[in-house]
């Protein structure tokens, strides 16, 4: 007898079937089982609002969230960064695959990069995070520009620079990726990956979350051969951070834990982990931003004691003080 179908809950849009797709695929290689795709619908596809007004963590996870409840779908896949910081009682995030780049993207014009901007340029994006680096790094250069708060999809967000109605957008790097037909997509617009020294990505950018009921014993266990340890480690510091910071993702908050090797030219072993921490005014006015280095944590209590100590410095330095700023 053949065995049902898993159900994979995933929103619907041309991004999160991408993605899905991708772990329905894994998941099918792992157990010799049929995954279906089961199409969702979240408040934040529906509202039109800014992600800043209609308070960005949760709106893309609450439906999905709702499904695994009520026994609708098997498990489903979030991008990480939209997961709220708080764990669900009832369910477990069974794996973080391997992370994508977590970097952000500026697109623009053929032969435009963030340094050469016009004066004036109007910067498409819908995050207070890229908000407030994107102005901090423009006065620390001189630059001109205003960030223009934004919604839609990858396409939507492109064709605005495409019709000329703004001068540049920003994206996440692993949105293009994951996607697929960059180079149609962005045709002869210029690809600006934008240095983490200079803009940080949101807490847990680049990784999904493979989530479950927790009382399905079974399907964690196949699930969690996905799992990535040196990813869970990495945004789970970070996430640590974004908690102990009191901020959801619709705060100017960045975090990044990148893994070092003693010599990451010759196959080293990853020895320690360097996570770097942002807060801003969207007015990109005041930035408090720090890093801490220490041993790779080998477990889930160490990456959020690493996250927690970090949030306190920051917090001691002034960062309790900008998050309240979160008006775009």
């Amino acid at each position: 007898m053949t065995e049902r179908a898993l159900r994979l809950g995933t929103r619907r849009s041309k991004l999160a079937m991408a993605q899905s797709g991708h772990v329905a695929d894994a998941v099918r290689q792992l157990t010799g089982r049929p995954v279906e795709l089961v199409e969702i619908t979240t408040y934040g596809d529906t509202s039109r609002e800014h992600l800043a007004q209609i308070g960005g963590t949760g709106v893309f996870v609450a439906a999905l969230r709702d499904a695994l409840l009520a026994g609708e779908v098997d498990f489903a896949v979030h991008s990480l960064k939209d997961l709220p910081t708080t764990p669900h009682p009832d369910l477990v995030v069974a794996a973080i695959p391997r992370r994508e780049d977590p970097r952000d993207v500026l697109i623009a014009p053929a032969g435009t990069t963030l340094d050469r901007l016009p004066a004036g340029a109007r910067v498409g994006t819908g995050s207070p995070r890229r908000t407030a680096q994107l102005h901090a790094y423009a006065r620390s250069h001189g630059l001109d520009l205003t960030c223009v708060p934004i919604r839609g999809n990858v396409d939507t967000r492109v064709g605005y620079v495409r019709k000329g109605e703004l001068d540049a957008v920003v994206l996440a790097a692993a949105g293009l990726n994951r996607i697929g037909g960059t180079e149609e997509l962005i045709g002869s617009l210029t690809l600006d990956h934008l240095p983490v020294d200079s803009v940080l990505p949101a807490p847990g950018q680049g990784a999904l979350a493979v989530e479950c009921p927790a009382s399905d014993a079974g399907l964690v266990a196949a699930l969690s051969a996905l799992d990535d340890p040196h990813t869970r480690v990495a945004v789970t510091a970070e996430r640590s951070l974004l908690a102990a910071l009191e901020a959801g993702c619709s705060a100017p908050v960045g975090a990044l834990a990148d893994l070092l090797a003693d010599d990451p030219g010759h196959g080293q072993a990853v020895t320690e982990m360097r996570l770097r921490g942002v807060v801003g005014t969207t007015d990109g006015s005041t930035l408090v931003q720090l890093s801490t280095t220490g041993p790779v944590p080998t477990s889930h209590d160490e990456a959020m004691a690493l996250g927690r100590v970090l949030a306190d410095e920051m917090l001691a330095k002034g960062a309790a003080g900008l998050m309240g700023e979160r008006a775009l």
